[in-house]
């Protein structure tokens, strides 16, 4: 069964942290299998409070997803994250 990471950016606070998040997040990909699904396209809020956009990433299998999430080069990363933006981050399990 599909495993999906959803990340809703809510708020930047620090676009330099946000671009070395960006190129440190890209590496950490690298010997996982994940698929990108949504990067950050046009979106419309019809519900709920704001963000600034969304992320949706598919693993094969809820193990793979948090392999990946919980990876060194993805934690590594994810310090850039949190110091540029504050996100929601949730792995939910497809049907």
């Amino acid at each position: 069964m599909a495993t999906f990471i959803v990340f809703a950016r809510l708020r930047t606070k620090d676009q330099a942290q946000m671009e070395i998040y960006s190129q440190k997040g890209a590496g950490a990909v690298a010997g996982h299998n994940l698929t990108a699904h949504v990067v950050y396209g046009k979106q419309t809020i019809v519900e709920g409070p704001a963000h600034e956009g969304i992320v949706v990433m598919s693993f094969p299998s809820r193990a793979e997803a948090e392999a990946w999430y919980n990876s060194p080069a993805y934690q590594e990363a994810k310090r850039y994250r949190n110091a540029g933006a504050d996100y929601s981050v949730t792995i939910v399990d497809g049907l």
